[in-house]
Protein backbone atom coordinates (compact mmCIF):
# COMPACT_ATOMS: atom_id res chain seq x y z
CA UNK A 1 0.00 0.00 0.00
CA UNK A 2 2.69 2.07 0.68
CA UNK A 3 4.37 1.49 -2.76
CA UNK A 4 1.43 2.38 -4.25
CA UNK A 5 0.89 5.74 -2.32
CA UNK A 6 4.03 6.84 -3.50
CA UNK A 7 3.42 6.01 -6.74
CA UNK A 8 0.16 8.19 -6.81
CA UNK A 9 1.95 11.13 -5.05
CA UNK A 10 5.10 11.09 -7.87
CA UNK A 11 2.66 11.06 -10.55
CA UNK A 12 0.47 13.85 -9.66
CA UNK A 13 1.36 17.26 -11.03
CA UNK A 14 0.93 20.48 -10.21
CA UNK A 15 -2.44 23.01 -11.83
CA UNK A 16 -2.08 26.25 -12.65
CA UNK A 17 -5.81 26.65 -11.98
CA UNK A 18 -4.46 26.67 -8.13
CA UNK A 19 -1.65 29.65 -8.76
CA UNK A 20 -1.88 31.74 -5.53
CA UNK A 21 -1.23 35.22 -6.38
CA UNK A 22 0.64 37.73 -3.91
CA UNK A 23 0.66 41.27 -5.87
CA UNK A 24 3.49 43.59 -4.62
CA UNK A 25 3.10 46.69 -3.05
CA UNK A 26 5.54 48.82 -4.31
CA UNK A 27 6.69 48.70 -8.04
CA UNK A 28 9.92 49.35 -9.95
CA UNK A 29 10.64 51.57 -12.04
CA UNK A 30 10.69 50.38 -15.38
CA UNK A 31 13.76 51.16 -17.56
CA UNK A 32 14.45 53.01 -20.93
CA UNK A 33 14.39 49.42 -23.37
CA UNK A 34 17.50 51.31 -25.67
CA UNK A 35 19.51 51.05 -22.41
CA UNK A 36 19.00 47.49 -21.26
CA UNK A 37 21.78 45.00 -20.27
CA UNK A 38 20.94 41.80 -20.97
CA UNK A 39 20.27 39.65 -17.72
CA UNK A 40 20.49 42.90 -15.29
CA UNK A 41 16.59 43.72 -14.90
CA UNK A 42 13.84 42.04 -12.76
CA UNK A 43 10.27 42.37 -12.57
CA UNK A 44 8.05 42.84 -9.83
CA UNK A 45 7.22 39.13 -9.18
CA UNK A 46 8.23 35.67 -9.47
CA UNK A 47 6.69 32.33 -9.73
CA UNK A 48 8.04 29.63 -7.44
CA UNK A 49 6.28 26.03 -6.82
CA UNK A 50 8.05 23.52 -4.42
CA UNK A 51 7.92 19.59 -4.78
CA UNK A 52 8.77 16.86 -2.42
CA UNK A 53 8.81 12.94 -2.55
CA UNK A 54 6.46 13.09 0.11
CA UNK A 55 3.60 15.41 -1.12
CA UNK A 56 4.24 15.83 -4.64
CA UNK A 57 3.84 19.10 -6.13
CA UNK A 58 2.65 22.12 -4.21
CA UNK A 59 0.47 24.71 -5.01
CA UNK A 60 2.05 27.28 -7.36
CA UNK A 61 2.96 30.77 -5.62
CA UNK A 62 3.20 34.13 -7.18
CA UNK A 63 4.67 36.38 -4.95
CA UNK A 64 6.56 39.71 -4.93
CA UNK A 65 10.16 39.07 -6.37
CA UNK A 66 12.67 38.32 -3.89
CA UNK A 67 15.70 36.35 -2.53
CA UNK A 68 15.49 32.79 -2.50
CA UNK A 69 15.83 30.87 1.15
CA UNK A 70 17.68 27.19 0.83
CA UNK A 71 19.42 25.31 2.63
CA UNK A 72 23.21 25.34 2.41
CA UNK A 73 23.58 21.41 2.05
CA UNK A 74 21.42 21.47 -0.67
CA UNK A 75 22.42 19.36 -3.34
CA UNK A 76 21.69 22.59 -6.33
CA UNK A 77 24.94 23.93 -4.37
CA UNK A 78 26.97 21.16 -4.13
CA UNK A 79 26.36 18.70 -6.79
CA UNK A 80 24.94 21.19 -9.58
CA UNK A 81 21.55 19.17 -9.86
CA UNK A 82 19.94 22.61 -11.35
CA UNK A 83 18.81 23.52 -14.86
CA UNK A 84 17.24 26.15 -16.41
CA UNK A 85 15.13 27.63 -19.77
CA UNK A 86 15.06 30.89 -21.53
CA UNK A 87 12.50 32.09 -23.51
CA UNK A 88 11.05 35.33 -24.35
CA UNK A 89 7.20 37.55 -24.35
CA UNK A 90 6.75 39.86 -27.45
CA UNK A 91 4.88 43.07 -27.67
CA UNK A 92 2.75 43.29 -30.91
CA UNK A 93 1.97 46.11 -32.54
CA UNK A 94 -1.67 45.35 -31.49
CA UNK A 95 -0.30 45.55 -27.91
CA UNK A 96 -0.57 42.13 -27.55
CA UNK A 97 1.76 39.91 -25.51
CA UNK A 98 2.58 36.77 -27.05
CA UNK A 99 5.35 33.83 -26.44
CA UNK A 100 7.48 32.28 -29.51
CA UNK A 101 7.02 28.43 -29.53
CA UNK A 102 7.17 27.65 -25.79
CA UNK A 103 6.15 24.03 -25.80
CA UNK A 104 8.82 23.13 -27.57
CA UNK A 105 10.75 25.13 -24.39
CA UNK A 106 8.58 23.16 -21.74
CA UNK A 107 9.56 19.53 -23.03
CA UNK A 108 13.20 20.62 -23.59
CA UNK A 109 12.92 21.16 -19.62
CA UNK A 110 11.14 18.41 -19.08
CA UNK A 111 14.09 16.29 -21.15
CA UNK A 112 16.70 18.41 -18.52
CA UNK A 113 14.73 17.34 -15.54
CA UNK A 114 14.73 13.78 -16.39
CA UNK A 115 18.37 13.40 -17.19
CA UNK A 116 19.39 15.59 -13.87
CA UNK A 117 16.84 13.27 -11.90
CA UNK A 118 14.95 15.82 -10.90
CA UNK A 119 10.76 15.42 -10.83
CA UNK A 120 8.73 15.30 -13.94
CA UNK A 121 6.15 17.73 -14.53
CA UNK A 122 3.40 18.57 -16.86
CA UNK A 123 4.55 21.04 -19.40
CA UNK A 124 0.84 22.22 -20.62
CA UNK A 125 0.39 23.28 -16.80
CA UNK A 126 3.64 24.92 -16.20
CA UNK A 127 3.38 27.09 -19.12
CA UNK A 128 -0.26 28.26 -17.56
CA UNK A 129 1.93 28.97 -14.76
CA UNK A 130 4.48 31.23 -16.71
CA UNK A 131 1.89 32.86 -18.62
CA UNK A 132 -0.23 34.07 -15.60
CA UNK A 133 3.32 35.35 -14.61
CA UNK A 134 3.55 37.16 -17.44
CA UNK A 135 -0.12 38.59 -17.65
CA UNK A 136 0.92 39.85 -13.86
CA UNK A 137 3.84 41.62 -14.98
CA UNK A 138 2.99 42.22 -18.51
CA UNK A 139 3.61 45.91 -18.28
CA UNK A 140 7.35 44.88 -18.10
CA UNK A 141 6.89 43.40 -21.52
CA UNK A 142 8.51 46.64 -23.44
CA UNK A 143 7.05 48.80 -26.54
CA UNK A 144 9.41 47.89 -28.35
CA UNK A 145 10.71 46.27 -31.91
CA UNK A 146 14.10 45.41 -30.60
CA UNK A 147 13.66 44.54 -26.90
CA UNK A 148 11.48 42.13 -25.13
CA UNK A 149 10.81 40.12 -21.55
CA UNK A 150 13.01 37.30 -21.05
CA UNK A 151 11.16 34.32 -19.14
CA UNK A 152 13.57 32.21 -16.95
CA UNK A 153 12.59 28.91 -15.61
CA UNK A 154 14.82 27.34 -13.27
CA UNK A 155 14.62 24.32 -11.61
CA UNK A 156 17.02 22.67 -8.79
CA UNK A 157 17.49 20.12 -6.17
CA UNK A 158 16.47 21.19 -2.64
CA UNK A 159 16.80 18.83 -0.12
CA UNK A 160 19.30 19.27 2.90
CA UNK A 161 21.95 16.31 2.38
CA UNK A 162 25.35 15.65 1.33
CA UNK A 163 24.30 12.57 -0.18
CA UNK A 164 24.69 12.09 -3.89
CA UNK A 165 21.66 11.17 -5.16
CA UNK A 166 18.11 11.91 -6.66
CA UNK A 167 16.82 14.64 -4.47
CA UNK A 168 13.28 13.72 -2.23
CA UNK A 169 12.70 17.95 -2.38
CA UNK A 170 13.01 20.53 -5.44
CA UNK A 171 11.95 23.94 -6.00
CA UNK A 172 11.10 24.89 -9.32
CA UNK A 173 10.96 29.17 -9.52
CA UNK A 174 10.30 31.49 -12.86
CA UNK A 175 11.62 34.86 -13.52
CA UNK A 176 11.36 38.00 -15.68
CA UNK A 177 13.09 40.87 -16.83
CA UNK A 178 13.29 42.97 -20.19
CA UNK A 179 16.04 42.97 -22.30
CA UNK A 180 17.56 43.94 -25.29
CA UNK A 181 20.12 42.74 -27.40
CA UNK A 182 22.68 39.91 -25.58
CA UNK A 183 25.87 41.25 -27.24
CA UNK A 184 26.97 44.71 -26.21
CA UNK A 185 28.39 45.60 -29.84
CA UNK A 186 24.57 45.28 -30.41
CA UNK A 187 24.08 43.87 -34.11
CA UNK A 188 27.40 43.17 -35.01
CA UNK A 189 29.42 40.39 -36.53
CA UNK A 190 30.76 38.16 -33.74
CA UNK A 191 34.72 36.89 -33.93
CA UNK A 192 35.21 33.66 -32.25
CA UNK A 193 38.34 31.60 -30.62
CA UNK A 194 38.19 28.00 -32.33
CA UNK A 195 40.54 25.78 -30.33
CA UNK A 196 40.37 22.12 -29.17
CA UNK A 197 42.29 23.19 -26.08
CA UNK A 198 38.66 23.39 -24.03
CA UNK A 199 35.71 20.64 -24.89
CA UNK A 200 32.03 21.81 -23.82
CA UNK A 201 30.22 18.15 -24.18
CA UNK A 202 30.87 14.96 -25.04
CA UNK A 203 28.81 11.86 -26.10
CA UNK A 204 27.28 10.58 -23.18
CA UNK A 205 27.13 13.84 -21.26
CA UNK A 206 24.67 16.55 -20.89
CA UNK A 207 25.53 18.92 -23.55
CA UNK A 208 21.73 18.38 -25.36
CA UNK A 209 20.28 19.65 -22.36
CA UNK A 210 20.04 23.08 -20.27
CA UNK A 211 21.94 22.82 -17.33
CA UNK A 212 23.68 25.74 -15.50
CA UNK A 213 26.97 22.92 -15.21
CA UNK A 214 27.73 23.65 -18.95
CA UNK A 215 27.57 27.14 -18.87
CA UNK A 216 29.32 27.77 -15.68
CA UNK A 217 32.37 25.60 -16.95
CA UNK A 218 32.63 27.48 -19.98
CA UNK A 219 33.32 30.86 -18.35
CA UNK A 220 37.18 30.48 -17.94
CA UNK A 221 37.43 29.61 -21.83
CA UNK A 222 35.30 32.79 -22.40
CA UNK A 223 37.73 34.98 -21.06
CA UNK A 224 40.94 33.18 -22.88
CA UNK A 225 38.93 33.90 -25.92
CA UNK A 226 39.01 37.32 -25.29
CA UNK A 227 42.34 37.28 -24.07
CA UNK A 228 43.45 36.66 -27.96
CA UNK A 229 40.61 39.60 -29.11
CA UNK A 230 37.48 37.29 -29.97
CA UNK A 231 34.32 37.67 -28.38
CA UNK A 232 32.87 34.42 -28.25
CA UNK A 233 34.04 30.56 -28.05
CA UNK A 234 33.45 28.00 -30.91
CA UNK A 235 33.38 24.81 -29.58
CA UNK A 236 35.62 21.92 -31.30
CA UNK A 237 35.16 18.22 -30.64
CA UNK A 238 36.89 15.08 -31.48
CA UNK A 239 40.22 14.83 -33.56
CA UNK A 240 38.84 16.32 -36.64
CA UNK A 241 37.86 19.41 -34.99
CA UNK A 242 34.37 19.01 -35.23
CA UNK A 243 31.90 22.04 -35.50
CA UNK A 244 29.60 21.89 -32.81
CA UNK A 245 28.52 25.49 -30.70
CA UNK A 246 29.17 29.09 -29.83
CA UNK A 247 29.27 30.33 -26.74
CA UNK A 248 25.17 30.40 -25.90
CA UNK A 249 24.76 29.73 -29.65
CA UNK A 250 23.70 27.28 -32.43
CA UNK A 251 25.99 27.79 -35.27
CA UNK A 252 25.10 27.65 -39.28
CA UNK A 253 27.12 27.39 -42.20
CA UNK A 254 25.84 28.69 -45.45
CA UNK A 255 27.91 28.05 -48.40
CA UNK A 256 28.55 25.97 -51.96
CA UNK A 257 29.00 22.41 -50.44
CA UNK A 258 31.80 19.77 -51.80
CA UNK A 259 29.15 18.97 -54.34
CA UNK A 260 28.33 22.62 -55.50
CA UNK A 261 25.46 22.52 -54.12
CA UNK A 262 23.60 25.51 -52.35
CA UNK A 263 23.67 24.38 -48.58
CA UNK A 264 22.29 25.99 -45.40
CA UNK A 265 23.92 23.60 -42.64
CA UNK A 266 24.32 22.68 -39.27
CA UNK A 267 26.15 19.99 -36.97
CA UNK A 268 23.25 17.01 -35.74
CA UNK A 269 21.33 16.59 -32.43
CA UNK A 270 23.78 13.91 -31.61
CA UNK A 271 23.86 14.55 -27.90
CA UNK A 272 26.23 17.03 -27.79
CA UNK A 273 24.43 19.81 -29.34
CA UNK A 274 21.47 21.72 -27.34
CA UNK A 275 18.15 21.48 -29.44
CA UNK A 276 18.38 25.23 -29.85
CA UNK A 277 14.04 26.94 -30.29
CA UNK A 278 15.65 28.87 -32.76
CA UNK A 279 17.39 26.56 -34.83
CA UNK A 280 14.42 24.40 -35.39
CA UNK A 281 12.75 27.78 -36.07
CA UNK A 282 15.46 28.28 -38.69
CA UNK A 283 15.50 24.64 -40.40
CA UNK A 284 11.87 24.59 -40.61
CA UNK A 285 11.85 27.77 -42.50
CA UNK A 286 14.83 27.12 -45.06
CA UNK A 287 13.02 23.85 -45.83
CA UNK A 288 9.70 25.88 -46.31
CA UNK A 289 11.27 28.32 -48.65
CA UNK A 290 12.78 25.04 -50.61
CA UNK A 291 15.77 27.48 -52.81
CA UNK A 292 18.71 25.72 -51.01
CA UNK A 293 19.43 22.78 -49.33
CA UNK A 294 19.06 22.11 -46.07
CA UNK A 295 21.37 19.82 -43.72
CA UNK A 296 21.98 18.74 -40.41
CA UNK A 297 25.67 17.38 -41.29
CA UNK A 298 29.22 17.20 -39.31
CA UNK A 299 30.92 19.88 -40.08
CA UNK A 300 35.02 20.24 -39.48
CA UNK A 301 36.93 23.13 -39.23
CA UNK A 302 39.17 20.88 -42.72
CA UNK A 303 35.67 21.78 -44.45
CA UNK A 304 35.77 25.37 -43.30
CA UNK A 305 39.44 26.44 -44.06
CA UNK A 306 39.39 24.57 -47.80
CA UNK A 307 35.65 26.03 -48.26
CA UNK A 308 37.24 29.38 -47.79
CA UNK A 309 40.00 29.20 -49.77
CA UNK A 310 37.77 27.81 -53.01
CA UNK A 311 35.53 31.20 -51.94
CA UNK A 312 32.44 28.75 -51.17
CA UNK A 313 31.59 30.23 -48.59
CA UNK A 314 29.03 32.88 -48.38
CA UNK A 315 28.10 33.58 -44.53
CA UNK A 316 28.07 31.73 -41.15
CA UNK A 317 25.78 32.92 -38.25
CA UNK A 318 24.64 31.71 -34.70
CA UNK A 319 21.45 31.27 -33.41
CA UNK A 320 19.17 31.70 -29.82
CA UNK A 321 16.57 33.02 -27.76
CA UNK A 322 18.76 35.56 -26.48
CA UNK A 323 20.61 36.97 -29.93
CA UNK A 324 17.85 35.59 -31.97
CA UNK A 325 20.44 35.38 -35.04
CA UNK A 326 24.18 36.72 -34.78
CA UNK A 327 26.65 36.66 -37.76
CA UNK A 328 30.23 35.48 -37.51
CA UNK A 329 33.12 37.68 -39.26
CA UNK A 330 35.75 36.24 -37.95
CA UNK A 331 37.34 32.94 -36.58
CA UNK A 332 40.69 32.66 -34.95
CA UNK A 333 41.78 29.25 -35.33
CA UNK A 334 45.68 27.75 -35.39
CA UNK A 335 47.04 31.29 -35.19
CA UNK A 336 45.20 32.34 -38.13
CA UNK A 337 42.52 34.82 -38.69
CA UNK A 338 39.86 33.13 -41.11
CA UNK A 339 37.48 36.26 -42.81
CA UNK A 340 33.98 35.19 -43.03
CA UNK A 341 31.79 36.77 -45.39
CA UNK A 342 29.73 38.96 -44.50
CA UNK A 343 28.21 42.66 -46.08
CA UNK A 344 28.25 44.98 -43.43
CA UNK A 345 26.67 44.26 -40.36
CA UNK A 346 24.49 41.83 -41.28
CA UNK A 347 24.88 39.28 -44.11
CA UNK A 348 22.10 38.64 -46.49
CA UNK A 349 20.90 35.53 -44.99
CA UNK A 350 21.29 35.76 -41.57
CA UNK A 351 19.55 39.51 -41.97
CA UNK A 352 16.50 37.58 -44.01
CA UNK A 353 15.75 35.08 -41.14
CA UNK A 354 16.29 37.70 -38.26
CA UNK A 355 13.60 39.69 -40.18
CA UNK A 356 11.31 36.64 -40.41
CA UNK A 357 11.88 35.71 -37.19
CA UNK A 358 11.16 39.08 -35.89
CA UNK A 359 7.77 39.60 -37.89
CA UNK A 360 6.57 36.30 -36.00
CA UNK A 361 8.10 36.76 -33.05
CA UNK A 362 7.11 40.80 -32.99
CA UNK A 363 5.18 42.22 -35.14
CA UNK A 364 2.84 39.23 -35.23
CA UNK A 365 2.98 38.66 -39.56
CA UNK A 366 4.30 36.28 -41.52
CA UNK A 367 3.76 34.90 -45.32
CA UNK A 368 3.05 31.29 -44.36
CA UNK A 369 1.54 29.06 -42.41
CA UNK A 370 4.55 28.67 -40.10
CA UNK A 371 2.66 31.38 -38.38
CA UNK A 372 0.33 29.11 -36.77
CA UNK A 373 3.51 26.92 -35.65
CA UNK A 374 5.44 29.77 -34.31
CA UNK A 375 3.70 31.82 -31.96
CA UNK A 376 1.46 31.39 -28.99
CA UNK A 377 -0.79 34.06 -27.36
CA UNK A 378 -0.91 34.90 -23.74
Amino acid sequence: LQSKKVIIIRSSYTCATDTVIQLAQTHKTKPDPNGLVFGTVFTDHMLTIEWSLEEGWQKPHIQPFGNLSIHPGCSALHYAVQLFEGMKAYRGPDNKVRLFRPMINMKRMLKSAHRACLPSFDCAELLECIKKLVEVDQDWVPHSDSASLYIRPTFLGTEPTLGVKKPNKALLFVILGPVGSYFSTGAKPVSLWADSKYIRAWRGGTGDCKMGGNYGASIYAQYEAVDYGCQQVLWLYGDDHQITEVGTMNLFLYWINEKGEEELATPPLDGIILPGVTRQSILELGRKWGEFKVSERYLTMADLRQALEENRVREMFGSGTACVVSPVGRILYQGENLHIPCEGSFSPLASRLLKELTDIQVRHQTHNTLHDIFYRPI
